[in-house]
């Protein structure tokens, strides 16, 4: 198995996409183990067919549709407005901004590219320093997975069998952690990294959404603010299941959108093409993970784990400490959605022995490989937000690291504080 282990990681350094690598590295250690290849169309095809699963896609497309549609604009006008007063206003509509897309899309990598085309250019020409700008949008871009409803989390749940809807619930008081985080930070480093300028922003001066008012902007967000209210109010009432509510998402951002007229019929299908290649990407990845899996889970790999763990320690806080380090390696390494599937299988039977509820530990593990995002070689959010904001990842290194610092402190906090994720249950 080791073999096979190192085959995988080979594949991955020299670049081969992550899906394919899962698959080869599964027909390799079916040849070497003797397991029937014929049993793997099926077994790609099972993972895929989970109701719960459908749920990805839908959010996906509910994401896309808000961009497309200028819900997210409104939703940032309105901000700004509330805000205004604030010195250093838009880092602060930035952070909550990304939490309230994070609302919606599920999605880090997502966020990160509609808030930084929404708000990034804006906070440059108001004085902030281009690499901080693209640091807190970056770092920001994590509440699309830290505030429910999280792609990541939907995979845990329907890999290791727990409740998605009570795994939405636990990450609400973490995720607000992150937020307040986020915002103490912004106002610590605001002083360095922002000098105001009188000049108007040319992109400002041409809205004529500029002149509103408050309660006239405040009106024309309404509608906007009621989605998030739908999708987790009705998960959260019993009312809809996550998949349910995805869908519910979907269809309600659509009519608003067309409503409104801020998403033209001849562009309606623009949403559900963006959708559908970035769905197709994270299924593609679920599907050949599964054969992966299916291969580790017959030889028995995550009860000899489970056996290695107890022999190194039988203490639960240095398990999560040593569980911690190995994830954040992972993460530095692998795309979220694939590590989640992997690590979740090899691990969790090890959390469960050391009494560590399966709830508690999906969110530590979710959390800890998507702060990989911020870290190379991986570091997506920071190369999306690099190239979103038009800046070079070197401009944002002397920020991003105090980000980085500031969420390894919070999910330390998360970890060994439970009661902040199962104080529902």
């Amino acid at each position: 198995m080791v073999l096979i282990v190192i085959i995988l990681l080979l594949l991955l350094m020299i670049g081969v996409p992550i899906g394919l690598t899962f698959a080869l590295s599964a027909l390799i250690g079916g040849e070497i183990f003797n397991i029937p290849s014929a049993s793997f169309a099926s077994l790609s095809n099972q993972a895929v067919s989970s109701f719960a699963l459908l749920a990805i896609p839908l959010f996906i497309l509910a994401g896309q549709i808000m961009s497309q549609g200028s819900i997210i604009s409104q939703l940032i006008d309105l901000s700004e407005k509330l805000l205004k007063k604030v010195y250093g206003s838009l880092g602060y509509v930035t952070v909550l901004a990304s939490a309230f897309l994070g609302a919606i899309t599920g999605s880090s990598v997502a966020t990160v590219s509609a808030i930084g085309s929404s708000i990034g250019q804006k906070m440059v020409e108001r004085g902030y320093d281009r690499g901080y700008t693209a640091s807190l949008i970056a770092a920001a871009g994590l509440l699309g997975v830290f505030i429910p409803p999280s792609i990541p989390l939907i995979l845990y749940g329907a890999t290791v069998g727990v409740s998605i809807a009570d795994l939405f619930i636990a990450s609400i008081v973490p995720g607000i952690c992150f937020v307040i985080a986020y915002l103490i930070l912004h106002k610590v480093l605001l002083k360095r990294v922002y000098h105001p300028t009188n000049s108007i922003p040319t992109s400002e001066a041409v809205k004529p959404e500029a002149t509103d008012s408050l309660g006239k902007t405040f009106v024309k967000s309404i509608p906007a603010l009621f989605m998030p209210f739908i999708v987790l109010g009705g998960i959260y009432s019993g009312i809809f299941t996550p998949t349910e509510a995805a869908a519910v998402a979907c269809l309600y951002g659509l009519v608003l959108a067309i409503v409104t007229k801020k998403l033209p019929i001849k562009k309606v299908f623009q949403p559900f093409k963006l959708a559908a290649i970035s769905s197709a990407a994270i299924l593609g990845i679920i599907a050949f993970s599964n054969l992966f899996n299916y291969m580790i889970t017959l030889e028995q790999i995550p009860q000899m784990i489970t056996e290695l763990a107890i022999d190194i320690t039988d203490n639960k806080y240095v398990f999560i400490f040593i569980m911690i380090v190995i994830l954040f390696i992972v993460g530095m390494f692998m795309e979220t959605n694939a590590a989640v599937l992997l690590m979740a299988v090899l691990l969790a039977p090890a959390a469960i022995t050391f009494d560590i509820n399966p709830i508690h530990f999906g969110i530590i593990l979710v959390t800890t490989i998507e702060i990989g995002l911020l870290t190379p070689p991986l570091a997506a959010n920071v190369f999306v937000s690099a190239k979103v904001n038009n800046c070079s990842v070197m401009e944002m290194i002397p920020n991003t690291w105090k980000f980085l610092l500031i969420s390894v402190v919070v999910l330390f906090i998360v970890a060994y504080v439970p009661f902040l994720t199962t104080w529902f249950l």
